[in-house]
């Protein structure tokens, strides 16, 4: 497959260059963007880490694995980073991460549709789905204005920051997708 270019209204995301790391870092390494996800502040070594095997991903043939960039249009900048993860059965998993800066302006949401075009009109999938975290209300409204429906939890999904915690879950078909 090329390389991923999808674009949106505001937003587009493209495949993750190796220039990106210091604007993963300020993603992925601040505690209050990273409060609701599965994991704790990311070093520089960690997400350098995550921009090496996210570049190398690309490369896999077959792919399964889309760990992209989440620009403004037209400003190639890093503000946030996006991954689907296909699974068997014609499915993927998603999840985003957005810099705190960029909160609130309904960025996730188009962030959300442009990973369903990629799985659904690009990929071919049938089943899309997320996870946050319980006390994450905004990623359950994000998900839920994409067109998302919540399915359930999983109980103690992830340990993080010393404790296991749950996760809510969420999908969409794709006979239930409409193109954006």
């Amino acid at each position: 497959m090329p390389p991923i270019h999808l674009a949106g209204p505001r937003l587009a995301l493209r495949d993750i260059e190796p220039g990106d790391t210091d604007a993963l870092l300020a993603v992925y390494g601040d505690p209050e963007a990273t409060r609701h996800l599965s994991f704790e502040p990311r070093t520089p070594e960690q997400v350098q880490a995550i921009v090496d095997r996210s570049v190398a991903s690309a490369e896999d043939t077959p792919r399964t694995e889309y760990c992209l960039a989440v620009t403004r249009l037209g400003d190639p900048r890093l503000i946030g980073y996006a991954r689907l993860a296909t699974e068997p059965q014609r499915a993927a998993t998603i999840g985003f991460a957005l810099h705190p800066a960029e909160w609130g302006r309904g960025l996730g949401t188009e962030t959300v549709r442009l990973l369903c075009a990629l799985g659904f009109e690009e990929l071919g999938l049938h089943r899309i789905w997320a996870a946050r975290a319980p006390l994450n209300e905004a990623s359950a409204r994000t998900l839920l204005r994409a067109g998302l429906t919540e399915e359930g939890r999983i109980r103690d999904h992830v340990f993080v920051r010393g404790a296991w915690r749950d996760s809510i879950t969420y999908s969409i078909l794709e006979h239930e997708w409409t193109k954006p």
